[in-house]
């Protein structure tokens, strides 16, 4: 969607009407956004590649009342809930500082991340800032490496 992300449209949706079920259909594998998408208020998510087998039982779940989550994602949490499980780096960041490291993956420069967001560049610089330390990371390069390592972009 040009000029806004489906993650803020879900946060404005939610807080204008919070009782409304939302499912999510998306081009991201659930790995990359499922579990900030369900926290922001979403009662699902469904990436497009499952969509034909899942989306009517989705829709369906989430119209009653309940919330959906593939087999899969569903799989994965409860692994998760391991205490000796290593979590992504990523999983520390706010979801802003998530956003803008994703955006700095795809090639954009911080003014340009600033625009989009319709941010300062300094308040784009200080959200580098934070995930660059969070991550233990030095450079955009290694912002880069660390998204396509993690499947984080396109």
């Amino acid at each position: 969607m040009p000029d806004r992300s489906g993650f803020d449209i879900l946060k404005e949706l939610k807080h204008e009407q919070p009782h409304l079920p939302v499912l999510v259909l998306s081009i991201h594998a659930e790995e990359q956004l499922a579990v900030r998408i369900l926290k922001a208020g979403a009662s699902g998510y469904l990436t497009k590649e499952n969509a034909p087998n899942e989306l009517v039982k989705a829709i369906r779940k989430v119209v009653s009342g309940g919330k959906y989550i593939s087999r899969g994602l569903a799989e994965s949490l409860a692994f998760g809930l391991d205490t000796d499980s290593v979590r992504p780096r990523h999983e520390a960041l706010s979801d802003r500082e998530f956003q803008v490291m994703q955006l700095m993956a795809s090639g954009k420069t911080l003014s340009e991340i600033a625009e989009e967001l319709s941010l300062s560049t300094k308040t784009v610089s200080t959200y580098r800032t934070r995930l660059l330390h969070k991550m233990n990371l030095e450079t955009n390069a290694d912002i880069i490496r660390y998204a396509i390592e993690n499947e984080l972009i396109e």
